[in-house]
């Protein structure tokens, strides 16, 4: 196995951070510093990063129903509750796949997974994520053609791949860009303050039933559906049509 995979896989970060550990100096094969990235490991091999051995961990990737109120972050230095908190002390290791602001909620995947993290991370995957999102007046839908075609917002130009309304103050909205606080910003730039943001699928994930603040491994078959996401697009659901971007 190639060495910066080997480093991801025991859980030393992305493919892309373990290549800069490499590239530094921090790691020691058999005694021997290499910066080498095309090195192989072999079985049996003794590799450690600044001192620490780096064994293979047991991979595991758990979905977590992230509560309001809450930074995702491992530690804050203003002192407010982390995800962290609500996690048992064995899952500390276990990094996040993208954020949710303090103020939303719903699901977020984390995992000590590298290859799997960058894989969901990278901006040529395009993995869809669907959110509910409450409003603090009435939507006005002729404004359905900006948010599909794109509005510049801090941070690009965002857009939504699908837009549906549930209610005259609540939507459901498709994205697959990944802009800090995107949602927000578009909405606010159209004139309305979102009021209330909850993530409801990644890519062909959802669990309605999970409680807030709950966690759960995900099955063989979730993580394959996972790695399935960035090829195929989810289906919208038949009992609730979804307004297509032409």
């Amino acid at each position: 196995m190639r060495l910066n995979r080997f480093l991801a896989a025991a859980g030393f970060g992305s493919r892309r951070s373990c290549e800069q550990l490499i590239s530094g100096g921090h790691v020691v094969i058999n005694g021997h510093k290499t910066t080498v990235l095309a090195t192989q490991i072999e079985e049996g091999d003794d590799v450690r990063v600044d001192g620490r051995p780096a064994r293979a961990a047991v991979q595991l990737t758990i979905l977590f129903n992230k509560p309001r109120g809450y930074v995702v972050t491992r530690s804050d230095e203003r002192g407010r509750r982390t995800i962290y908190d609500l996690l048992p002390a064995s899952h500390s290791s276990l990094f996040h796949v993208g954020r949710l602001d303090k103020e939303s909620e719903g699901l977020l995947l984390m995992t000590n997974d590298g290859i799997l993290a960058q894989e969901l991370t990278h901006p040529s995957h395009g993995i869809e994520k669907e959110y509910e999102v409450e409003l603090d007046k009435a939507f006005d839908f002729s404004h359905v053609e900006k948010l599909l075609k794109g509005i510049h917002i801090e941070g690009g130009r965002g857009k939504f791949e699908r837009v549906r309304t549930i209610a005259p103050k609540k939507l459901c909205v498709v994205l697959r860009q990944g802009i800090k606080r995107q949602i927000r910003l578009m909405f606010y730039t159209l004139g309305y303050e979102v009021e209330r943001l909850r993530r409801i699928r990644i890519g062909k994930l959802l669990d309605n039933r999970l409680p807030q603040g709950a966690w759960r491994p995900l099955s063989v078959k979730e993580r394959g559906l996972l790695r399935d996401a960035p090829k195929k697009a989810v289906a919208p659901q038949k009992s609730h049509p979804l307004r297509q971007a032409s």
